[in-house]
Formats: structure tokens, C-alpha cells, sequence
């Protein structure tokens, strides 16, 4: 045989499907590590459609997983999140996936990586992600001692319904940056972006980096679908000299040519605004306390990356920033409005001697591994 199998499985997890692997049955070079995931995900690929590989052609579809033992006391399993570039042969991991954080739970159930409490019920696997240094406690419905599948829950971008997976990330403030509010701690900031000058933001940095932006700024309504706004390259093009002064005023590079690709992520944010959701279906503006674009590698997301949304949820909570002012108050978890529909999401928030800090974050998800075996790449 002249290709070389892995073990591994696909699953998919939240709005996202990613391949998902034993630490163990993957090189400990970084070097052939990354160059092993291309060739799983079919990267790069200058037609955006991956179809030599497991991708999609888009950052959703486009993401690997691997998981092993847990290097700290406070957690039963360790996972890594990479995100394959499409375009160049590039393996991101400065951030985490929060859609898939919910099936790293059920693959270490199913895998006997992690053995439930329960033959029937909820059990609680703690996930230390190594991207953030973030522990998240995965609250997983298990039938007959795997994770459960079936279920009556249901998440916008995803057709059909699923066992409902919370997800607590404790201490999610500083993710990437190491601080909550990366900018010295300014709630609202003005950036001086080449070519568009002085934009006001807000900075946060809660399970991931996010620069928030209002759409009525940038003359758009945050309503657009993501086609309309993909489509305006010049649009595009302004939010990603934001998103990369941002990155610079948030210390991840010197120099914004050299801000990650996938952090921060930039947000549209507006007032609750009637829209018509991908799926035909009109949000109004009462089912949602925000609507949301989120700009994830030079796309909106057709629904928000989850991590993004979390960091949002956090936001929201501190008085004076760009997303409290926009986002209307409910009294209980932040309902967004995304391209797919309305996404809930919780955060708590503390403010003590002239500090804000983001105490936890939460979110609700589905997940279901849709396949099993082996991914085959060539010898080389």
C-alpha cells in the first residue's frame, strides 16, 4: 500500500466538523505533525474546496484535533486545537474552537480515554485545552457508557437535534493575551488604522481574542449575509487592517503584517435587527439582544465562531464597552443573532479595585462522530 493510515475519527461539534486524534498515534516533531495534518485536511489548495482531504473550503471545516493524557490535576484529558489553513500551507494554533471543545468530551468517552461515572446519565469530563491554558468542564449525557447522541436539543446551522453538551470554561480571561482586557485594561479604545485613521473598539480577550466594532461605523447594518459581505472585498479589507492594528494594540505582534491569522477575530456588532437567517427564516428582533458578523479568516462565519461568541457573552458584561452599549439587556443568558440564526451564551463577569475580570463562560452545544477508522495520507 503506498499511503500511510491513522487512526482517527470525524466528528462534528457544534457548527463545525473537524478530524479528531490520539496524541498518541501522532509525531512528536511539530514539523512532520503539521505537514501530516495538510495532507489529512488537503491544504493547501488555491481552489478553497479541499477536496484532496477531509476539509470543506472553509475555516469551519477545516480543523484538527488531538487529545491525550492530562498534564494537570484539575483536568481528565489534555486536547489540542489546530486550524488548517485553506489557501496556504499553514497550522494555526493560537486559539481554541469552541465548537469542537464538545466533542473532545464525547471522543474521550468513546475512545476509553475517559471512563464516565455513570452508566446512563450526565458525567463531567474537565478539559484542558493547551492552546489557552483553559479549563472547561464538559457536562456530557452518556447512554449505555458512551456519549449519547439522541437527544431533543437543537442549535442554529445545524440541521436536526442532539444531546445537549454544556460547556463551563472556568477563568476564561487572558486566553491569548493573558489579560481579559488586553489594551491596559481600556474598556473602549481608539486604534489608528492605516488607511481608515481613528476607530473606535473595545478589546477583550475571554477564551479568545476579539476586537469589537460597531457596525453603523463602518456604514454596514451587521444583517448583511455572509455572501453580501464576503463579496465586498474593499469591506473585507478595512476589517482586516482593524483586526490587525487590533492585534498589534493587544500585543500580539509588532507589526500588524505579522498578527495571527486567527486572532483576535473581528466582530460587527448592532442592536437587535430583523434579519432573514441562511435557512429562509426571519429573526426578529425580539428573539435576540445582539446581532453579530464575525470576520473569521477573511469570512464571516455562517454562524459565530464559538469562542468568539463567549468572549462576546463576556464583553457584553462590562460596563462601557462598545458591546454593553449596543447589546439590550434580558437578565439571563446573551441571545445573538448570527447568519444562522439565534445563538445563547452566558458569561460572569466581576469588577474589584478598577479591574474587570471574566470569571467564567458558558455554552450549549450538540455533537456526533460521524465516522471511524483510519485517515490515509501518502508515503512520502
Amino acid at each position: 500500500m503506498n499511503q500511510i493510515e491513522i487512526p482517527a475519527a470525524f466528528y462534528r461539534g457544534g457548527t463545525s466538523k473537524g478530524v479528531f486524534f490520539r496524541e498518541e498515534d501522532l509525531p512528536t516533531e511539530r514539523e512532520q505533525r503539521d505537514e501530516m495534518f495538510l495532507q489529512v485536511i488537503g491544504t493547501p489548495d488555491p481552489y478553497a474546496r479541499q477536496l484532496n482531504g477531509m476539509g470543506g473550503g472553509i475555516s469551519s471545516l477545516s480543523k484538527v484535533v488531538s487529545v491525550g493524557p492530562a498534564t494537570r490535576d484539575d483536568a481528565d484529558v489534555d486536547y489540542t486545537f489546530g486550524q488548517v489553513a485553506v489557501d496556504r500551507p499553514e497550522v494555526d494554533y493560537s486559539t481554541n474552537c469552541g465548537n469542537l471543545s464538545s466533542a473532545v468530551g464525547p471522543f474521550a468517552i468513546d475512545e476509553g480515554m475517559y471512563t464516565p461515572d455513570v452508566t446512563d446519565g450526565v458525567t463531567t469530563v474537565r478539559l484542558h485545552n493547551t492552546n489557552t491554558s483553559v479549563v472547561i468542564h464538559a457536562q456530557i449525557p452518556v447512554a449505555g457508557g458512551k456519549a449519547a447522541v439522541l437527544g431533543d436539543f437543537e442549535i442554529q446551522g445545524v440541521y436536526g437535534t442532539g444531546a445537549r453538551i454544556q460547556l463551563d470554561y472556568l477563568e476564561p480571561g487572558g486566553a491569548t493575551t493573558g489579560e481579559f482586557l488586553p489594551a491596559a485594561g481600556e474598556v473602549i479604545s481608539t486604534l489608528d488604522v492605516p488607511i481608515e485613521g481613528q476607530v473606535t473598539v473595545s478589546m477583550a480577550d475571554a477564551a479568545t481574542g476579539m476586537v469589537f466594532i460597531a457596525a453603523d461605523d463602518l456604514g454596514v447594518t451587521a444583517t448583511e449575509s455572509p455572501e453580501a459581505i464576503d463579496g465586498d472585498r474593499e469591506l473585507i479589507a478595512r476589517l482586516d487592517r482593524i483586526r490587525r492594528a487590533a492585534g498589534v494594540a493587544m500585543g500580539l505582534a509588532n507589526r500588524p503584517e505579522d498578527v495571527p491569522l486567527t486572532n483576535p477575530r473581528i466582530g460587527l456588532l448592532a442592536p437587535p435587527r430583523e434579519f432573514t437567517a441562511l435557512d429562509g427564516t426571519t429573526v426578529t428582533s425580539e428573539s435576540q439582544d445582539i446581532t453579530v458578523r464575525i470576520l473569521s479568516l477573511k469570512n464571516i462565519h455562517r454562524v459565530a465562531p464559538l469562542t468568539s461568541a463567549l468572549c462576546l457573552a463576556a464583553a457584553v458584561r462590562v460596563e462601557g464597552s462598545v458591546p454593553n452599549r449596543i447589546a439590550q439587556a434580558n437578565g439571563g443568558d446573551l441571545r445573538i443573532g448570527t447568519p444562522s440564526g439565534v445563538l445563547p451564551v452566558g458569561a460572569e463577569v466581576a469588577h474589584a479595585d478598577g479591574q474587570w475580570k471574566a470569571v467564567s463562560t458558558r455554552s450549549y452545544r450538540t455533537a456526533r462522530r460521524l465516522m471511524q477508522g483510519s485517515v490515509l495520507i501518502p508515503k512520502p
